[in-house]
């Protein structure tokens, strides 16, 4: 069975050979993976099954200097909203500078510099690139973006969610806009013959959602089911996986009937996740459920393989098992090798 065969299975919910695994590093345990193995890349080191396909640059970006006069020195424009981040105090974190942060009128968004995703030239090349990467044996991926996160890393948090209630003129043209170009990325991505679309948004918190379900259905339900539709119109077979991390078991329901297959990272942190399993497990497969707040920093290597054994007890063969965020340098070295020994050795489902 090659690996997108095995993911193609588990994402059905069918019986794949064995458990598919995913993981992503911080550049600073890529440095001691790179150390301790003599690996470049992750996706060797634990032979993950899926390989993303990415859009071309913008060959002239636009120029966001107006909008962000203010940037602290080491803030670098990292977005092609101009969304500008300013290194942080831990490790990878870094902190938003907002373009849009004194804006206050819907005219300043309609005059804002937007970027362009409607040009042919940042997607020819992703059926080559998806194709080649089927032909190797990958589960291919197509991401199509964020709505709520892009939204707010444009605008700041606070005032974002201020003008949901007060200004929401301001607020639509924002999301019309961002959404437009997700869908534009979404077909591409469907065009390209990707197995799967990736979209998301953090909308949760440890216990609850940062907003009520109603505001959730209200302002991006629609959106994302757009984004959606648009891929499904050319690709009806593509798999579509959501990120959200925190509890959105509010609104699970809403994401399967608006095309949902995947449900990433599931942390067992912040949900239930046997309950979880029983209400869903018949429409979704998952991807992650491997603690990053509890076991993965602060158990030992046997508490690890304990638990990626439980987790595929409890959820194969709907599983592509991972860690549930990138892995921070607070987890041992020991407890990565644990993840991969234990997946290879609880992982058989032949």
């Amino acid at each position: 069975m090659t690996r997108r065969e095995r993911v193609r299975q588990a994402v059905r919910r069918e019986k794949p050979d064995r458990v598919p695994k995913d993981i992503g590093l911080t550049p600073s345990v890529i440095e001691t993976m790179k150390l301790k193995t003599g690996v470049e890349t992750p996706e060797e080191f634990f032979d993950t099954e899926s390989r993303s396909i990415h859009i071309a640059p913008m060959k002239e970006p636009p120029d966001f200097s107006e909008y962000l006069k203010k940037m602290p020195q080491g803030t670098k424009i990292v977005s092609d909203y101009g969304i500008a981040h300013l290194p942080g105090d831990f490790y990878h974190f870094s902190r938003s500078v907002f373009p849009m942060a004194d804006f206050t009128d819907v005219q300043q968004v309609r005059e804002y510099p937007w970027p362009d995703y409607q040009s042919d030239y940042r997607y020819t090349h992703l059926p080559d690139e998806a194709k080649r990467l089927a032909e190797q044996g990958y589960w291919v991926i197509g991401w199509a973006g964020h709505i709520f996160e892009t939204a707010w890393q444009l605008t700041g948090y606070e005032k974002f969610m201020e003008y949901l209630f007060t200004k929401p003129d301001f607020v639509a043209e924002i999301l019309d806009r961002i959404t437009a170009n997700n869908i534009t990325q979404a077909r591409w991505v469907a065009k390209a013959g990707a197995d799967m679309l990736t979209i998301g948004d953090d909308v949760a918190m440890q216990d609850r959602m940062m907003m009520s379900p109603a505001t959730w259905r209200e302002w991006f339900k629609p959106r994302h089911a757009a984004v959606i539709r648009a891929a499904k119109e050319i690709k009806p077979d593509i798999e579509v996986w959501y990120h959200s991390d925190g509890n959105v078991e509010p609104i699970i329901e809403d994401l399967i009937e608006i095309g949902l297959t995947v449900l990433n990272p599931v942390q067992p942190e912040c949900m239930d996740v046997y309950e979880i399993k029983r209400k869903y497990g018949d429409r979704l497969a998952f991807w992650g459920t491997i603690g990053t707040q509890t076991v993965m920093p602060f158990g030992t290597p046997d508490d690890v393989k304990r638990k990626v054994k439980e987790m595929i007890d409890l959820f194969a063969p709907g599983l592509i098992i991972a860690p549930t965020h990138v892995i921070e340098p607070d987890v041992p070295w020991e407890n990565l090798v644990a993840f991969k020994e234990a997946v290879e050795e609880y992982g058989r489902l032949d």
